[in-house]
């Protein structure tokens, strides 16, 4: 496998998406919350509190550019290893987020999505949950999916032992079938992966899934992720040619 495309800082605000092809379907592993917090002398939380309130002005910037399908990486299933203050702050907040932001989300028309295992959320993070996606299940506009306590591995491996307790037949099982089985079984496969804070790891997340999704990877900060960063990605994106395996098409 290639190395990761990385974006260089640019401080100049880009002039606009060529037109080449857009994206979708965007996911983002947003790395670099804590990393924001301690550089400013500031406790890992305010990070990650900062970073969640950027989910806002992202999701904005990316309907502008007709993006249906937004998936954020919240919290793997490897993240309960983190110290347990922060680990109890990050579910805090996000009780917090799906309270005060579903009603907006819900009056933009955004439907919201969870990915991932539910079995170690207290019971006031399952019900808030529950709530924004049955709140938000029939909105028609962009689908934000969080992933929250997710894992790549734990997803195929949930998929299998459904399979399994289905009884399929071994002819029965397919690419299209064991889909379904996935946590994303109502989502298109993303076009584009964004990581930012400069990391070059998958980190576990959609692994089936990213099987042919263009990468881009930006040194900028998750809290600094903005309007001109992610217009850099899909400007980036839209000159990208996508082959699937396949030779490139001749001009």
């Amino acid at each position: 496998m290639s190395t990761l495309p990385v974006a260089t800082a640019v401080s100049d605000t880009p002039t606009g998406i060529t037109d080449g092809p857009l994206p979708d379907h965007v996911a983002i592993i947003m790395d670099g919350s804590g990393r924001w917090a301690t550089s400013r002398g500031k406790p890992r939380l305010e990070g990650h509190r900062v970073g969640t309130e950027n989910i806002r002005r992202v999701i904005q910037t990316f309907a502008k550019y007709g993006t249906r399908f937004l998936t954020v990486y919240a919290f793997s299933t490897e993240n309960w290893a983190r110290p347990k203050e922060e680990v109890n702050g990050l579910i805090g907040i996000l009780q917090e987020v799906i309270g005060s932001e579903a009603e907006g989300l819900h009056r933009q028309n955004v439907r919201i999505r969870h990915l991932g295992r539910r079995d170690r959320f207290s019971q006031e993070l399952s019900e808030a949950l529950l709530d924004s996606l049955e709140l938000t299940e029939n909105n028609t506009g962009m689908t934000l999916s969080v992933a929250f306590d997710y894992g790549g591995r734990a997803e195929i491996v949930d998929a299998v032992r459904r399979i399994v307790a289905d009884g399929l037949a071994e002819d029965e099982i397919t690419d299209d079938v064991f889909q379904r089985y996935l946590y994303t079984a109502d989502l298109p496969d993303p076009d584009l992966i964004i990581r930012t804070a400069g990391e070059m790891r998958i980190s576990n997340f959609l692994l089936w899934q990213s099987a042919y999704a263009e990468y881009y990877a930006t040194p900028v900060l998750w809290p600094d992720f903005d309007e001109t960063e992610a217009t850099q990605a899909l400007e980036a994106y839209s000159q990208r040619q996508r082959r699937f395996g396949g030779v490139a098409r001749q001009q």
